[in-house]
Parts: structure tokens; sequence; C-alpha cells
């Protein structure tokens, strides 16, 4: 568990977090506008930067009133944007100055390095110049030397920001991977509201230098005003098992209903996040048949939330207790006389779904 409370200032801003707990695993996301803190809060928790309070991590003290460990000290496994590779190395080499200073036996180091060369592909790129990877390619390395420097903490700093949507979405499954297979708690920095959605167990919202919120992710999903919401709108993201593929489509079971999505790029069983836009939802009384949309949900309206521009959103309960999200026009509601404890049907397009 990382627990802190810490004090900084600049010229023109205050950053007080606060007394903050974070759980010992699990991905916790940092999010908030530009300037919130974000980039503060990291570089005082690693001590980059010397700021007021206290940190400590697994009850061990990393910084108090007569304590302050440098960053070296911190067993902390950072990845920056830039992904910060030494450029007079190869991959291996970036590989082997992490061991060096990892604390583990000599006859570990082998064991280490393959099992992280191999769950994030690495072994093609060992002999190549850092200077000629990918942004994707680099970011890999990044992750793997981190992790090869035996830390208590990943502290991944907008490590996608800088990278296509291609390469991102490659990316994320491997970060996912990464904490499975740690069991490390991962703290992920980031502007991307699609990034935490597909990421993050726990949310840590930050705002004017104020930690506004520390919540589950369902918790921050589940309030109309969440600042997740700012740029592409309410989103739901629903938990569920994968299962067959027939015609071009993957069946994704959410308790008794099925979802029809594109087919998952990695086959594997273990449940999967669908993200899915309140706007690409749309509502009907009762079970459309002829009708291109192939995923209809008996859903049961839970609340009606007014929002600006004469237009509702819509929160809906699914069987298995899963919230979704619609965005329809009053005008819509008015004419199918849309009231809480209705049950209906949800249309959710399968090309606006993505794991």
């Amino acid at each position: 568990m990382l627990e802190f409370n810490l004090q900084h200032s600049y010229p023109g801003f205050d950053f007080q977090t606060g007394d903050v707990q974070l759980p010992g695993d699990g991905i916790t996301a940092v999010f908030g506008p530009s300037g919130c803190g974000k980039t503060t809060l990291i570089k005082t928790l690693s001590g980059l930067e010397k700021a007021q309070g206290w940190v400590k991590l697994n009850n061990q003290a990393w910084q108090s009133d007569k304590l302050f460990l440098p960053v070296h000290q911190r067993r902390i496994g950072m990845v920056f944007q830039d992904a910060a590779l030494l450029p007079h190395l190869s991959v291996q080499g970036n590989l082997d100055y992490a061991l060096k200073r990892s604390g583990f036996e000599r006859a570990q180091h082998r064991a280490q390095q393959d099992r992280w060369i191999e769950l994030l592909n690495l072994g093609n790129l060992l002999n190549q110049s850092v200077l000629t990877l990918s942004g994707g390619q680099k970011q890999r390395v990044g992750i793997a030397r981190a992790l090869l420097s035996n830390p208590q903490i990943l502290m991944l700093d907008e490590p996608m920001s800088a990278l296509d949507w291609r390469t991102k979405n490659e990316l994320i499954p491997l970060i996912k991977d990464v904490s499975k297979a740690s069991k490390l708690p991962i703290l992920l920095i980031t502007h991307s509201p699609e990034e935490v959605e597909r990421l993050a167990d726990q949310v840590l919202l930050l705002n004017q230098g104020r930690v506004e919120q520390l919540e589950s992710l369902q918790q921050t999903l589940s309030r109309p005003d969440s600042p997740l919401f700012d740029e592409q709108g309410a989103v739901s993201v629903l938990i569920g098992q994968p299962g067959k593929v027939s015609d071009g489509l993957q069946q994704i079971q959410l308790g008794d209903n099925t979802l029809w999505v594109k087919p998952l790029k990695r086959a594997n069983q273990e449940p999967v996040r669908i993200r899915v836009l309140a706007r690409d939802v749309s509502l009907a009384l009762s079970d459309p048949k002829d009708l291109s949309i192939v995923n209809h949900m008996p859903v049961k309206i839970d609340e009606l939330i007014e929002q600006p521009d004469h237009r509702l959103l819509v929160r809906l309960r699914l069987d298995n207790q899963q919230h979704l999200f619609a965005e329809i026009t009053q005008q819509s509601a008015q004419r199918l006389n849309l009231q809480p404890g209705l049950v209906i049907y949800a249309l959710i397009k399968s090309v606006a779904l993505a794991e």
C-alpha cells in the first residue's frame, strides 16, 4: 500500500494531496486536466522533487519530518513518456543495466530476463540499438527495464501519450499482463479517458493541485458528471466473458445477455472490458426484429438525468446489475414515455464496442 500526504508550491500553484492510501496491487490511474498536478505528484512521490509531508510504501517510510530517501533508494520502476533509454546501449544492454542494480542474485538474472522478454515480446529486438526502435518498442523496453530493476511499485508517466492509436492498442493489453504477472501496484499518470477506462482498477482524480476523489473505476463511471466524460460524453465499461466466434463476430456473455463484437485480438477466456459510448446506445420499448443492429438487451431504467441542449442521460441496469448509459433527446424520452423502473431494450452497434 502506498500512503502519502504531500504539500508543494510553485509561483501561482499550490499542491496539497491530503491523506491518501493507494491499494497494494492493481492499476491506479491518476487523471485530471492539464496543469492539475499530475507531474508534481509523480515527481514528489518518487523523490525527484522534495516536497513537505510524508510518504511510505508497505509501511516503509520514504519521507517524513526526519527522513528523505533519494529516488534510487525507493525501489520504483519508472517509465516516462519518452522511455528515457540509454542511447549508447542496445536493448540487451539497457536490460543488463537494470539487472546489475536490481539486487537479484546473479543466478536469477536469466530467469528474470526471460520472463519479461517473453511477455513483452522483445526477443527479436535484443541486439538492436535503441535508437532504431519505434515508439511502441521503446516503451516495451522501458517497461521491461523497470521490471528488471526489482521494484516494489511501477510508476508510468504518460507512457502512451506520444503513440499512435494502433500502437497504443497493442501496448494496453501488455500493461494489463504486466499488472497481473508482476502483482505490483502500478501508478499510471494519464490525460486520456480511454486509457483510464481500459486499464484502471482505481482512479485518483486531481484538480487544481488537490486530490478530489480516490475511487474504483466503476464508481467514477457511475457519476454523470465524471471528468472522464468531458471529451466524448458518458461512457460505460461492461465486464463480460468471451465466447465463440461466428460469422466474423465474437460472443461476449453479460449474465443472461449476449453482446456480439468484432473478434478480440487475443484468444483467452479471461473476462474483458467492453467500452460503450452513451451516444452509441439507442432505446426501444420492444425488441425490434427487422434491424441491422445485432445487439439488443433488455434493461431497466434506473434514472433519467437532464443534460444541456435538451438531452437526457439514461442510466440503465442489466440483469447482472452492471450499468449502461444511453444518451437521447428529451423529445425521444417524452415520445417513448420513459420512466424509472420501466423495462426496455438497449440497442448497441457492434462497431461501437472496443475491448
